[in-house]
């Protein structure tokens, strides 16, 4: 049963302000334009909490059911659809991706390190943000690569970790030269439909009355994400340099940043629930395999945990805003809580537990799935139009403190 929610307090705060501290008593108190909260087991849903509006100018309540754009959880997604690949020997976690892309991706810093599936998908490929990874639909993705700014020239693949949304496109790229399909439609196929799940990357492959239900997103109650009016996006891509939308233009490979696969899966709340189910069903969802116990195993395996002096916890030349201890290890496009090493404030839930999953932080909004397999339980979340700043006992936001909890 959908229940109101209680509203949630947001402490204002200025995201570039330092050093990172919660937000005073008496921060002016704002309340988010939209929550979703859906908490499960392995059996099914255990309680749904919505409040406030998918779309302001149309006063729509929000629903369980409505997508919105996930932002940095559409990562962990991406990997449950590379390691089906694996599954099927189509694609390798260690070998050079250079064999499936047709040229040689290299660090020029350091061209005689390999760079593979693991090292993209657990952010240690030594790519950075530096350059923009949201490319035009016609871009060519070989010749963006080639500018020495897209590197870390200080570190060598596998040495550092720093989180860099570039990494995906690439995994993305590998996919379509590894299969011939397009990212969009390899992804329905592999993962959204044998997971039954109503959602798409980048609009294309989304129903028309799916787009229609369309959680728009906010900052400051401006429209910065999927203000389409309740139609499908007359462009469900980012157009060509010319203005142009024809995606009969894509070439396998030649682009993966087309259909976001860093940042653009539109899910519900419901539908992001039932990939956590997955994970506590060891790869089993309602009697369906999506993956092998070897493949869950591997995506509950950190690859990287912070020692104080092997990765960017704090913001550098990848993260255009300190991050404060947010993130302190991860692996297969999967993050773990709570760490329990100095510097390191990844716990919303503020109870030490261990935890998986991903959280997502884009134009405004904010999301989470964390699965705890010791108890057999998650939670999945969302809430748009939410400020940055840090809560009273994690670097995550107040909104998302009170989400994790169900406070």
């Amino acid at each position: 049963m959908v229940v109101p929610m209680l509203a949630f307090l947001l402490a204002a705060a200025d995201p570039q302000a330092a050093p990172t501290q919660p937000a005073p008593a008496d921060t002016e108190i704002v309340k988010p334009v939209a929550s979703v909260r859906v908490a499960f087991d392995r059996k099914g849903e255990v309680s749904i909490f919505t409040s406030g509006l998918a779309d302001i100018a149309a006063n729509r309540p929000v629903s369980p059911d409505d997508p919105v754009r996930i932002a940095s959880i559409s990562k962990l997604v991406v990997a449950i659809g590379v390691l089906r690949l694996v599954e099927q020997g189509r694609l390798d976690l260690d070998a050079d991706v250079s064999r499936w892309l047709g040229w040689k991706l290299r660090n020029p810093a350091f061209p005689e390190k390999v760079i593979t599936l693991r090292l993209l998908l657990s952010h240690r490929s030594s790519l950075t943000d530096r350059v923009d990874y949201v490319l035009p639909l016609d871009a060519d993705m070989r010749a963006v690569l080639q500018n020495p700014r897209a590197w870390d020239d200080k570190h060598a693949p596998g040495s550092w970790w720093a989180y860099t949304n570039f990494n995906f496109p690439v995994v993305a790229a590998v996919m379509e030269r590894a299969t011939g399909e397009r990212f969009d439609r390899l992804m329905d196929r592999l993962v959204l439909k044998p997971m039954k799940l109503d959602a798409c990357y980048n609009w294309a492959s989304c129903k028309p009355a799916t787009a229609a239900r369309a959680v728009v997103q906010y900052r400051e109650n401006k429209p910065t994400k999927d203000d389409h009016h309740g139609a499908p996006p007359a462009c469900p891509v980012s157009p060509a340099s010319d203005g142009s939308c024809d995606l009969s233009v894509w070439r396998a490979g030649a682009n993966g940043a087309i259909f976001a696969p860093q940042g653009g899966l539109r899910i519900s709340g419901r539908g992001l629930a039932r990939v956590g189910r997955m994970f506590l069903g060891n790869g089993m969802l309602d009697g369906v395999r999506i993956l092998r116990p070897a493949s869950v195993r591997l995506m509950e395996t950190p690859l990287w945990t912070y020692d104080g002096s092997n990765g960017d916890i704090g913001g550098d030349i990848s993260v255009q805003t300190p991050t404060g201890g947010f993130t302190c290890s991860y692996g297969l496009a999967v993050a773990f809580q709570a760490t329990p090493v100095k510097g390191c404030r990844d716990d919303p839930f503020g109870d030490g537990k261990r935890r998986f999953g991903h959280s997502g932080d884009a134009y405004g909004l904010k999301a989470g799935l964390w699965i705890d397999k010791a108890s057999g339980t998650g939670v999945a979340y969302f809430a748009t139009d939410v400020a940055d700043g840090p809560g009273a006992r994690s670097a995550y936001t107040p909104t998302e403190e009170k989400l994790a909890r169900g406070d």
